[in-house]
């Protein structure tokens, strides 16, 4: 497997990618604020963005802000002068994400929770996943969509799948997990030795994997914890410029 160092090599190139910085503007002196254009650089994953855009990452160094123009400017007009916890606290940020990385140095596999079977399902057989409920969380079911579920565990038991976690191939280096498992079948262990699977099914690929978890989401923050993952970045969550725009939100 890669090392912790590669690893973070990894995350902060796709990083830097994404929000048109350096890596070394990922590093600076904590509580730095670095503003820059956002752009459409290759490579960047393809979540997607409206025509205005804004973003704001800490690895627990400095503060980079990526945003067009005119959120930019407003960015550093409320952001310039002020503390990380007030930055992160702005009116027009609407929840934090979180997003977790494995701690390769500790992280180990897991005993899989008895009276279930297991699965791994490849890429090519993972289109047959797709019919079933109560799995949007771990699945990307629309095609067309701009990334997709490349692997899964999966969990049965007397041959109904109850739980699943799947991959996707939301950068060339960076997979992000999702977890599923359906009520009835929870409290059993079964989110944190799917996540565990998975993600050394990841490693061993040659892929760094992602969990992210919306910040009041303590339950699945839980399952990240147990696994392994420590938490790597944050982001804002949701945006609203409404009050502080000349235009309407978009």
């Amino acid at each position: 497997m890669m090392t912790q160092k590669e690893m973070i090599h990894i995350v902060q190139s796709q990083l830097a990618i994404d929000l048109n910085c350096t890596i070394d503007d990922l590093n600076r002196e904590k509580d730095s604020v670095i503003f820059v254009d956002a752009k459409e650089n290759p490579g960047r994953r393809p979540y997607p963005r409206k025509e205005r855009y804004f973003e704001i990452l800490s690895m627990g160094k400095s503060i980079v802000v990526s945003a067009t123009p005119e959120r930019l400017e407003i960015a550093k007009t409320q952001m310039q002068g002020k503390d990380r916890d007030t930055i992160f606290s702005l009116p027009f940020i609407r929840g934090l994400y979180l997003h977790f990385l494995p701690d390769l140095e500790k992280i180990k596999p897991m005993s899989s929770p008895d009276h279930f079977s297991y699965e791994v399902v490849e890429k090519d057989e993972v289109s047959k996943l797709l019919g079933l409920e109560g799995f949007d969380n771990a699945i990307i079911s629309d095609m067309n969509h701009p990334y997709h579920t490349v692997l899964v565990v999966l969990a049965k038991k007397n041959g109904k799948v109850v739980g699943m976690a799947g991959a996707c191939n939301v950068s060339t280096k960076m997979w992000q997990i999702g977890i599923e498992v359906l009520p009835g079948y929870r409290h059993m262990g079964l989110a944190t030795y799917l996540v565990n699977s998975l993600t050394f099914e990841i490693l061993e690929r040659g892929f760094v994997p992602v969990y992210d978890v919306i910040s009041s989401n303590i339950a699945s923050q839980r399952v990240a914890y147990r696994v392994g993952y420590y938490p790597a970045f944050v982001t804002d969550w949701r945006c609203n410029f409404k009050d502080f725009e000349t235009l309407s939100n978009i």
